[in-house]
């Protein structure tokens, strides 16, 4: 396997740049680095050392420098880490020459993290925990990535695959001895579905928490009401920005404009929609209408600006009486939360009702958080192991059983890791 490197920290120009050299000849690319000639230090242990380009010996920079001997690195192989000054122009010095060497190439995103993952320094789920880590925007998705990475979903998954290696065994222990005294055939069956009908519980249970990409991909929260009911100016009050145009003209938003948030660790997209008419003869003002419309079918939350009744629609809808400061609207109906877009009035109760509705649909963060993946892969093996009840024939009950266990060992990457693993590492950085 080639011996690869690349610049694992921010790009330059910062205080420090780290970059990663691993494969066999990790150690030796070094070597041939580093005065006094060939001086490496003790694995783990850091040491400043000059850095000189092996064929034309210009100094290249002082560094710090540690190595980590295989299989005890990020990566299970041999590994150097070269910590230079972050400039542009000794970062891409130091790997210029790095890549002039014999046997050393650039990495591919997420190479490193792949490397680790064949090593079995993680598991799948611990590497798309990284991948998550990497593109967190937001407290919550921070916090969700962490856990992921310390082996939430992993060790869940192996007390599932233990749990269904014993009913295995039990349901052999059937097919095997069946007509020995010690193995009473009917009490084991019926064990054995109890038990599948307990796991198949606790995964469903498992599978209620919404997936972790919701927390990316932020609640979609769409403003939606009649021509002028207020929403643009709405928008940008929430926004604090001009994210819209604003004016009395009935018919300025005519696409949607959508404004991604973050709010006490949280990611919200709102999005300013073209007025509701029942009818209209501008067809560009229709086009603006039907996506508006779209816009609500995909929603999460609805805040509703008109004061007739909302659309029909599967989001949680929140009405609100809008343009409170305005003449002749200051009393606001029971069911409405009174706004004023322009003062800042009830702006206030307005996100707490929207942070109220939003951790209905987000993930907690204090159970088990599953991304798409892994949840359909939970979801198989609960209907395999749903598929158990009433079942007398052992033979159906261990295929059963084979294939809740192969849907777990895909979970973990165990099995058909492979297929998925291009997908996951293309959104790495080159470093990892």
């Amino acid at each position: 396997m080639d011996t690869i490197f690349a610049l694992s920290s921010g790009a330059p120009p910062a205080a420090i740049g780290v970059i990663r050299i691993s494969g066999v000849d990790a150690a030796e690319a070094a070597r041939r680095f580093v005065a006094p000639a060939g001086s490496l230090p003790e694995p783990r242990r850091a040491v400043l050392r000059r850095l000189y380009d092996p064929d034309t010996k210009m100094l290249l920079d002082e560094a710090l420098l540690l190595w980590f001997r295989a299989p005890h690195s990020a990566t299970g192989e041999d590994l150097v880490e070269l910590h230079v000054h972050g400039g542009r122009a000794v970062v891409d010095a130091v790997q210029g020459a790095l890549a002039r060497q014999a046997g050393l190439r650039h990495a591919e995103p997420g190479e490193f993290t792949r490397r680790a993952l064949m090593a079995g320094r993680m598991d799948l789920t611990q590497a798309e925990g990284l991948g998550d880590l990497l593109t967190a925007q937001t407290e919550a998705a921070r916090v969700a990535a962490m856990g992921t990475m310390r082996g939430t979903v992993r060790h869940a998954a192996e007390a599932w695959q233990a749990a269904l290696l014993a009913l295995a065994a039990r349901v052999e222990a059937v097919l095997d001895h069946a007509d020995e005294d010690d193995v009473e055939e009917e009490r084991e069956l019926a064990a054995v579905r109890s038990g599948t009908a307990d796991l198949a519980a606790d995964m469903g249970s498992r599978l209620d928490n919404p997936p972790v990409e919701r927390l990316q991909e932020g609640v979609r929260v769409i403003l939606a009401g009649p021509p002028n009911s207020g929403k643009s100016t709405l928008l940008n009050r929430m926004s604090e920005q001009e994210a819209a145009i604003v004016s009395p003209i009935a018919g300025t938003t005519r696409d949607r404009i959508d404004v991604a948030l973050r709010r006490a660790g949280k990611a919200f997209v709102f999005t300013d929609t073209a007025g509701l008419v029942d009818a209209t003869d501008d067809p560009i003002e229709r086009i603006g209408i039907e996506r508006s419309k779209d816009a609500i079918g995909r929603a999460d939350i609805i805040v509703w600006l008109g004061d007739g009744p909302p659309p029909d629609a599967a989001a949680e809808i929140l009405k609100i009486h809008s343009r409170a400061d305005e003449a002749g609207r200051g009393d606001a109906p029971s069911d409405r939360i009174s706004v004023s877009a322009v003062t800042g009035q009830g702006i206030d109760a307005l996100w707490r009702a929207i942070e109220k509705t939003a951790a209905s649909l987000l993930p907690r963060l204090d159970v088990l958080v599953l991304n798409r993946r892994q949840r359909s892969l939970l979801e198989e093996a609960r209907v395999a192991l749903t598929a158990v009840a009433g079942v007398e024939d052992p033979l159906v009950l261990a295929e059963q059983l084979r294939l809740a266990m192969r849907s777990i060992d895909r979970v973990t990457g165990k099995a058909d890791v492979e297929a998925m693993l291009d997908s996951l590492f293309s959104r790495f950085c080159i470093g990892k």
